[in-house]
C-alpha cells in the first residue's frame, strides 16, 4: 500500500489522490527549500542571521524588507535621529547596517525605520528579542539584549516521563495578588504546586510578546521576544530551568496561525505591505479574531517561522508546543460554523494544502532539534493523518487536543437533567479517536474559564461557592457539585486519550472566571489572577479537589492507564446512568445517578478472581461519604450466560475503581498482563443490547469488547436496602441476586438566582 496511513483507515484508500497532493507538496517545497540532502535544522536559521548580534568588530544588525526603498536605525545610542544611520541595501529585499563596538550597549532602545511610497514607519525590528513598553507614552520599542554572561543551564540530562499530564498556565495571571506575575515568582511559588500534584508537563501561554494583554497572548507582536511584562529573558530560562530540575516537560504555546493586526508593534506591514507575510486582501484577514494571516507558500515566510520554532527550542530549552488554531490553518474557510461529518471535508479544495505543508516541516523539524520533543495540534475538525508520522504519509504531531469532549461536558451541564445524561454519547465523545493517533483529553482549559463562560465548578455550583465552601455547611448544591467535579474528571483521565491536561486552578474547582485588566472593568485584576488561599485553606471544600485530582493522577500512572489506548466496555445502562468499563488491570464504574445507589450491583470483569476498591471518589478524605468499603474483597463468580464478575455497593454520583488483588500486588504482572491482552482497533462501539440482571436475562453471553451495541431497556423495579453502610468483612461470597436500589435523602431544594456577573464589553486596546 502505498501510504501506510491508509492501513489505519481504509476509508482513506478512496482519498488516496488527495493524500498524494499533500505528500508530494511537501517533498517538493522540502526540497526547494533544502535541496535533496539538505537539513531543515541548518535552514531554520534566520534568528542567527537577522536581528541585532554583536561581531568582533561591533555590531551588526540586518533585516528583511522587500517593499521598503530605504531603512534606517534609531534609537537611544543617535538621540532618536531617523537619518542618521542608513542601512545598506543587500541581494533580496535585505538591508543591513554595521556599527562599532561603542555604538549600541545591552538595554539600549531601538527601532527600525522603513521608508515606503514616501512615507516614514516606525517598527519595531521582526527579530527584536526583548520588547517593552514605556510607561509613560505607552509606545513600544525594542531592545538590545546581549547580557555579558550566558545562562547557566543544569538540565543537560533532563528527561520526562511519558504519557503527559499537562498543566496548562499562564504565567501573568498565576499569582494571587492583583498584579501581572514574574517568571521568577512563577518558578519559585507555582512550580512545587504542580510537581506536587504529580503534573510532568507545564503549557505555558502568553510567552512570545503581546501588545495587549487582555488578548491571553494570542495576538503576537514580536515573534521572538518573551512578554516583558512577567521579566527579563533569563528570568524566563530560569523558569524552564527548575521546571527541568523537577522533572517538568516544558510546552510552549505557540501561535503560527495568525498574528496581531498592529503595525508599529507588530510584524504587519513592517516594510509598508500588506502582503510581506500575509495574504493579501481578505484571504489575509481572519474575521472573527480581528488578526492577519499568514502566506504559508511563501519560502520566506516558512523560513520566519522555522527559525522562531528552533529559537525557543535552543534559546529557551522549549521541549515542544502546543500549536493553537490549527483548523483555522487548515482550512480556507478556518472551519467556521463547519460540520466535519464526512471526509469529503477534510480533502476538498477549501484544504490549505500550503498550510498543511508548513506544519509538516514544522513537525519535522521540532523532532530533528529534540527527538524527545513533544508537538500538540489544537485541531477540532480531526483531519486524518494529524498525528501520524510524516513517514506514514501523516502531518507528524504526537497528540491533538481532544476538543469535542469540553464541548460534551458543556452541552450536559446547560441542556439536561442529570438523570437524562446520554451515557452512550458519554462513551462515544470519549472513545471514538482516529485509530494510531494519540489525544490529549480534557474536561476544560483555559477556554471554558474565560468571562462570558463558565469553569464546571462554576457551572456546578454558581452563587453557592461564595457562601457554602467551608466543610461544616451543608449544602445540596455544592454536595452535588463536588461529587460531579470529581466523576467528570476521573472518567476524562481514564477514559479519554493517551494524555491529560488541566487549567491552572481548575484542579480545585477555581470560582468565578478570567477577566483581563481592560477600559470595561476598570483596568482591574481582580479577576486575573489565582486565589491559592482557597485551597491552601483546610477548612474549605476546595482542598477535597485538589487532594482528589492529585490521588487519580497517581493512581493512573501507577497503573499505566493512559498507555493503555483500548479501554473495553463491559457494561452500559441508560437508565442506571452506569457505566463500567477495564482499562489496564483496573475496572471503573461509574454511577451518574443523582439518586440512585445499587446494592448487589454486577461489574462484570475479563479476569476471575478477588477484587477490591482501591480508589473512589466517595472516600472522605475527597469530601465523600466512605460508603465504599476498601477492606471488602469481593469474589468473581460466574453467571448462568457466562458471564464473569462480582456484586458490588455502587452509590449514586460515585466512581470506583476495582483492582484484582492478584494485579495489584506487582507492578511487573501489570504490565504483562496489560501487553498479553488481545487490543481491538479504536473506533465507535457498536451498541448492543443491555441487560438487567434477571434470571429471564441470562441467556446469552455477549463478546467482551468495546463494540457494543445499544438498545432501550426495561427497567427492573429496586428493592429498598436495610439502612446504614455494608458491614466490611475480610472477604465475602457474593451471591447472585438483582441488584437494589438505596434509599436517598430528600435533596435540599436550590435557591434561585444566579451571581450577578459585570456585563461583557468589547476589549479595548491596551493604554
Amino acid at each position: 500500500m502505498k501510504y501506510k496511513i491508509m492501513e489505519y483507515d481504509d476509508v482513506l484508500k478512496l482519498y488516496e489522490a488527495d493524500l498524494d497532493l499533500r505528500v508530494n507538496d511537501y517533498h517538493k517545497k522540502r526540497e526547494e527549500l533544502i535541496g535533496a540532502n539538505g537539513s531543515i535544522v541548518d535552514f531554520a536559521n534566520g534568528h542567527e542571521y537577522f536581528g541585532i548580534h554583536r561581531t568582533s568588530e561591533g555590531w551588526v544588525y540586518r533585516e528583511w524588507a522587500p517593499g521598503a526603498s530605504k531603512m534606517y536605525l534609531a534609537g537611544e545610542f543617535n538621540g532618536w535621529n531617523h537619518r542618521k544611520h542608513p542601512m545598506e541595501r543587500l541581494e533580496n529585499g535585505v538591508f543591513e547596517i554595521k556599527l562599532s563596538k561603542d555604538t549600541l550597549w545591552n538595554g539600549c532602545k531601538v527601532l527600525a525605520i522603513v521608508e515606503h511610497d514616501g512615507q516614514e514607519l516606525e517598527r519595531i525590528p521582526l527579530y527584536a528579542r526583548r520588547v517593552v513598553q514605556d510607561p509613560t507614552t505607552y509606545l513600544w520599542s525594542a531592545e538590545v539584549y546581549d547580557p555579558e554572561t550566558p545562562f547557566a543551564w543544569t538540565d543537560q540530562d533532563f528527561h520526562s516521563e511519558l504519557p503527559p499530564y499537562i498543566y496548562e498556565c499562564h504565567v501573568g495571571m498565576a499569582q494571587e495578588e492583583r498584579k501581572v506575575g514574574s517568571y521568577l515568582e512563577f518558578a519559585d511559588k507555582i512550580l512545587p504546586r504542580i510537581q506536587n500534584l504529580g503534573y510532568n508537563t507545564i503549557q505555558i501561554m502568553a510567552i512570545m510578546e503581546h501588545p495587549y494583554y487582555g488578548s491571553f497572548g494570542y495576538q503576537i507582536g514580536s515573534f521572538f521576544a518573551p512578554a516583558s511584562r512577567s521579566g527579563m529573558p533569563e528570568d524566563l530560562k530560569y523558569l524552564v530551568n527548575k521546571a527541568h530540575s523537577m522533572g517538568i516537560r516544558v510546552l510552549l504555546d505557540v501561535v503560527h496561525s495568525h498574528a496581531a493586526k498592529n503595525t508599529r508593534e507588530g510584524i504587519n506591514e513592517f516594510d509598508g505591505t500588506d502582503y510581506q507575510f500575509f495574504h493579501s486582501g481578505a484571504r489575509g484577514y481572519h474575521q472573527a479574531w480581528d488578526t492577519r494571516l499568514f502566506n504559508y507558500g511563501k519560502n520566506e515566510v516558512i523560513h520566519f517561522l522555522l527559525s522562531n520554532l528552533k529559537y525557543w527550542m535552543k534559546e529557551f530549552h522549549f521541549d515542544g508546543f502546543r500549536f493553537d488554531g490549527v483548523t483555522s490553518m487548515l482550512y480556507l474557510d478556518h472551519g467556521l460554523g463547519t460540520s466535519f461529518d464526512n471526509y469529503d471535508k477534510y480533502f476538498s479544495m477549501n484544504t490549505d494544502i500550503e498550510a498543511i505543508t508548513y506544519l509538516t516541516l514544522a513537525n519535522e523539524l521540532i523532532h530533528e532539534v529534540n527527538p524527545n520533543a513533544m508537538s500538540i495540534a489544537e485541531d477540532m475538525s480531526g483531519m486524518p493523518g494529524m498525528c501520524i508520522p510524516i513517514e506514514e504519509g501523516g502531518i507528524g504531531f504526537d497528540y491533538r487536543l481532544a476538543m469535542g469532549i469540553p464541548d460534551m461536558w458543556i452541552k450536559f451541564l446547560k441542556e439536561y437533567k442529570d438523570e437524562d445524561w446520554d451515557m452512550w454519547k458519554l462513551w462515544h465523545e470519549l472513545t471514538s479517536h482516529r485509530p494510531h493517533e494519540k489525544v490529549i483529553a480534557y474536561a476544560e482549559s483555559h477556554d471554558q474559564a474565560l468571562v462570558g463562560d463558565k469553569t464546571i465548578m462554576f457551572r456546578l455550583c454558581d452563587k453557592e461557592m461564595y457562601w457554602s465552601m467551608e466543610k461544616n455547611t451543608q449544602n445540596y448544591i455544592i454536595d452535588r457539585g463536588v461529587a460531579l467535579h470529581k466523576m467528570i474528571r476521573f472518567i476524562t483521565m481514564t477514559l479519554g486519550g493517551e494524555g491529560y491536561l488541566n487549567f491552572m486552578g481548575n484542579e480545585f474547582g477555581h470560582p468565578e472566571w478570567i477577566d483581563f485588566p481592560r477600559e470595561g472593568n476598570g483596568w482591574s485584576y481582580h479577576y486575573c489572577r489565582r486565589q491559592w488561599s482557597l485551597v491552601d485553606n483546610p477548612n474549605l471544600k476546595y482542598c477535597w479537589l485538589n487532594d482528589f485530582d492529585k490521588a487519580m493522577i497517581s493512581f493512573t500512572k501507577e497503573h499505566h492507564i493512559l498507555e493503555d489506548e483500548n479501554p473495553y466496555n463491559m457494561w452500559v445502562h441508560q437508565q442506571d446512568d452506569m457505566m463500567i468499563y477495564e482499562k489496564g488491570n483496573v475496572v471503573f464504574a461509574f454511577n451518574f445517578h443523582p439518586n440512585r445507589s445499587f446494592e448487589g450491583y454486577f461489574v462484570p470483569v475479563s479476569k476471575a478472581g478477588k477484587y477490591h476498591a482501591v480508589l473512589t471518589s466517595d472516600e472522605s478524605r475527597f469530601g465523600g461519604q466512605d460508603r465504599i468499603a476498601k477492606d471488602v474483597v469481593y469474589n468473581t463468580v460466574e453467571l448462568p450466560d457466562g458471564r464473569t464478575g462480582f456484586f458490588a455497593y455502587l452509590p449514586s454520583r460515585t466512581a470506583a475503581a476495582f483492582c484484582r488483588i492478584e494485579d495489584a500486588v506487582s507492578k511487573k504482572e501489570t504490565a504483562a498482563a496489560k501487553d498479553a491482552v488481545e487490543k481491538p482497533k479504536r473506533g465507535r462501539p457498536r451498541k448492543a443490547k443491555t441487560e438487567e440482571l434477571t434470571e429471564a436475562a441470562k441467556t446469552e453471553k455477549p463478546t467482551r469488547s468495546r463494540r457494543v451495541k445499544k438498545e432501550a431497556t426495561e427497567e427492573v423495579p429496586a428493592e429498598k436496602p436495610k439502612r446504614g453502610r455494608p458491614r466490611k468483612v475480610k472477604e465475602q461470597e457474593p451471591e447472585v441476586t438483582p441488584k437494589k436500589e438505596a434509599a436517598e435523602v430528600p435533596a435540599e431544594k436550590p435557591k434561585r438566582g444566579r451571581p450577578r456577573k459585570k456585563p461583557v464589553e468589547a476589549a479595548a486596546p491596551e493604554k
